[in-house]
């Protein structure tokens, strides 16, 4: 790991560090009222209303510095890749050979675009076509539907 890369990560763990101590430091915009009867000094450290300017300004500054040290992180991070970062990730160690192994005990594998199992090779260009050797039933002729006032045919009895 390059030193600015630990650097950086140094200062960025510091900062997120001291933006939670001063976010839990901070008195809520109700606690004033608390203090007005009795429950403790308000702002005895750093005078009356020193502490929450002094406190805000402080996070401000850190939250800053943490933004800065995480843009740098990224820049530093990805300053030696070119175009896509295809050489580090999650599929770094994956192997180039993706064939699917086979069973032990069973044939060899078929040369590419040939297989011994049905629909398990390459995939066809267009789709397999009826044959046209077998007829088709023909479709039954439509009989038209009888009108509201018609009565049904009768069927002769025989």
């Amino acid at each position: 790991m390059p030193l600015m890369l630990k650097l950086l990560l140094a200062v960025q763990v510091i900062s997120a560090l001291a933006i939670i101590v001063l976010v839990l430091l901070q008195q809520g915009k109700g606690a004033d009222m608390g203090s007005a009867f009795g429950s403790g000094s308000a702002g005895s450290l750093f005078g009356a209303t020193g502490a929450a300017n002094f406190l805000s300004r402080a996070t401000k500054w850190a939250a800053v510095v943490f933004f800065a040290s995480t843009a740098g992180l990224a820049y530093v991070s990805h300053k030696g890749s070119s175009g896509p970062a295809v050489e580090s990730g999650v599929m770094q160690s994956y192997p180039a050979d993706r064939s699917v192994p086979q069973v032990p005990g069973s044939t060899p594998a078929a040369p590419s675009g040939a297989s011994s199992v049905p629909g398990a090779g390459s995939v066809p260009a267009e789709p397999a076509k009826p044959d046209a050797s077998v007829p088709s039933a023909p479709a039954a002729p439509a009989t038209p539907a009888p009108a509201a006032g018609d009565k049904p045919a009768e069927t002769p009895a025989k």
